[in-house]
């Protein structure tokens, strides 16, 4: 009598896995690659936006502290006739500014995202927002200097009126986007994302979440008239916003985000 032997359901389920699904030791690599390329991404974004913060105290002092003042200072400027180059140069000046403030807010938006869906696209918002007000400030100066082509045959009252009238416009734009929109995004916002998440360090986050608020309140006393702007007062309350950015530019781009935090962010 001859005996048929058939081997185990069990052995033959076992090879057929082995087969069909690859060991956890060749998985291991691929698992590990994505993570590393990741983090590499966000470092790397990290300091981009420590440079393009560098950037916007690059371009946004100059204008005001010396393409702009003959123009701002005064009256007569629109009589004076001919074109100012002064003012060209500064406006070249503040649209690489606007191109730098949203850049800071493009390069965190991936990486802030992670945790903060909402906070995140409202500090792309407020970004924007401000490179606005920005934006008309910049046409009203450039319209300023179109006016002073045209001085001859026109009324030296009215043009000196209007010119007074443009330069009240930039003033504004001045005070309502850098003046309060900053304390709301760069301020407020921001400052929060990076306390909590601590990609920099707290001492450094601080002073946003601090000097948000304090720039803002400073802003609301000039628009109801309580202080007046680029007053003592005024530049006190927005100092630690001011040491905030620098602050925080400085310490991107030399060191990027804290490598534990980012970790835990990308996890």
């Amino acid at each position: 009598m001859t005996t048929i032997t058939l081997s185990a359901p069990a052995e033959t389920t076992l090879q057929l896995q082995q087969t069909i699904a690859p060991s956890p030791a060749s998985r291991a690599p691929e698992a590990g690659i994505q993570p590393a390329g990741e983090h590499r991404d966000a470092q790397r974004l990290g300091r981009l936006t420590g440079l393009f913060f560098l950037i916007t105290y690059a371009t946004s002092i100059p204008p005001v502290a010396v393409n702009y003042v003959p123009a701002l200072s005064d009256t007569a400027f629109v009589l004076g006739g001919g074109f100012d180059s002064g003012i060209s140069w500064g406006a070249l000046l503040e649209l690489l500014l606007i191109g730098a403030n949203i850049a800071t807010a493009l390069t965190l938006y991936p990486v802030l995202r992670k945790r903060f869906p909402v906070l995140s696209l409202g500090y792309v918002t407020a970004r924007l927002t401000e490179s606005g007000f920005i934006a008309v400030g910049i046409v009203a100066l450039l319209a300023l200097n179109s006016l002073r082509l045209e001085t001859v045959g026109a009324d030296p009252a009215a043009l000196t009126l209007v010119g007074q009238g443009l330069v009240a416009v930039h003033d504004w734009t001045f005070r309502l986007g850098p003046g309060v929109i900053v304390g709301v995004g760069n301020g407020l916002i921001l400052g929060l994302m990076m306390w909590k998440t601590r990609l920099v360090p707290r001492s450094l986050s601080i002073l946003g979440v601090v000097g948000g608020p304090a720039l803002l309140a400073g802003g609301v006393a000039v628009i109801f008239g309580q202080i007046e702007a680029g007053s003592q007062t005024q530049m006190l309350l927005a100092l630690p916003e001011f040491l905030w950015e620098l602050g925080l530019g400085l310490w991107l781009l030399t060191k990027g985000f804290n490598r534990p935090a980012l970790a835990r962010l990308l996890a």
